[in-house]
């Protein structure tokens, strides 16, 4: 056991965090998600029974996120929609996000199949046990490091 660690931080998800690089994404499915196909040659990791914005909650506390880009959330938007639009779960999760410092704009909706091409250059996929459709994020990872010194 180790302290002040999420306990559904498993020691293989905990050592893929931990190998992703600056810029790595890791993506948070749902159970319906094409994870196989999808993540073939690539970590697929299982939290079965874990909603998802409580598995983002456990990998956001531990990863940080990419702060030199526009967006380093995503979150595949629900088909028949326009951006803004988000459903309950992704709103849910964009709260768990704002209490790691994400504003609601760092995150944005990409188009289902958009979302798979993403998802395709992924470090990792972790299926989560969430049953509602369309809820798939993509985390991008940043650095934890001292301001440059000029």
């Amino acid at each position: 056991m180790l302290k002040n660690i999420d306990p559904l931080l498993t020691p293989d998800l905990l050592k893929v965090l931990a190998e992703m690089g600056h810029d790595d994404a890791i993506v948070l499915a749902d159970a319906n998600f094409t994870a196989m196909s999808l993540g073939a040659g690539k970590p697929v990791l299982r939290l079965p029974g874990i909603g998802m914005a409580r598995a983002v909650q456990a990998v956001a506390s531990v990863l940080p996120l990419a702060q030199d880009v526009t967006h380093p959330v995503a979150y595949m938007q629900v088909g028949g929609t326009e951006v803004p639009y988000r459903s309950a779960l992704q709103r849910e999760t964009m709260d768990v996000l704002a209490r790691e410092g994400v504003a609601s704009e760092q995150a944005e909706g990409v188009e289902r199949f958009a979302f798979y091409e993403r998802v395709k250059k992924a470090y990792a996929i972790v299926v989560t046990g969430e049953l509602q459709p369309w809820g798939n994020f993509l985390l991008r990872k940043g650095v934890i490091g001292d301001t440059l010194n000029a």
